[in-house]
């Protein structure tokens, strides 16, 4: 596994459910083993079914038909997302809930996910290394970000947040 680049990569969904619910953005940003930067891009994915989004979800992600209007297919945005990532380990912050909807996305365009099999979850790796502190009460991106003091310039915009998650990681590594 010490070979094989990272690829930090955070999702925005109209929803919870993968079947109902569609993938709207992708933030990904590909390190080196040594968490160097090799790459970072954002995927802005044409909804088909935005009459299916969860209001509440939308709201959160700020959705706006407008920002949308130049976004790609799903297929596209696939094959793109395939490409990059190629052999890398998908890193992420509750990354069960990423890699399904991407998987289903895979499956659903029948495009081959050519990343690495193994996943890293940054909420595991903070639970391991800070359960025991009596601070941290919550686990998610944004308690786990103010805890170490990292900006998330736009929380909830897939790139914001996989650059956070990237920054978290290097935080996490080094406890």
């Amino acid at each position: 596994m010490r070979k094989h680049n990272l690829a930090f990569i955070d999702i925005e969904t109209t929803g919870l459910d993968v079947i109902k619910h569609e993938i709207i953005e992708i933030g990904c940003v590909i390190t080196t083993p040594k968490l160097e930067i090799i790459e970072k891009f954002e995927l802005k994915i044409k909804p088909e079914h935005i009459e299916n989004g969860d209001p509440v979800a939308l709201k959160v992600i700020h959705y706006d038909s407008i920002d949308w209007e130049n976004a790609k297919k799903l297929d596209d945005s696939m094959k793109i997302l395939s490409k990059k990532v190629k052999d890398c380990i998908m890193i992420g912050q509750n990354v069960s809930f990423d890699s399904g909807f991407l998987e289903y996305a895979f499956a659903k365009t029948k495009i081959k996910n050519n990343m690495y099999y193994h996943k890293l979850d940054t909420i595991s790796i903070a639970w391991a290394k800070l359960h025991r502190k009596p601070s941290i009460t919550h686990f998610s991106l944004r308690e786990l970000c103010k805890h170490f003091d990292i900006k998330n310039e736009h929380p909830h915009s897939a790139l914001s947040d996989a650059y956070a998650t990237f920054e978290l990681y290097k935080k996490l590594m080094e406890l």
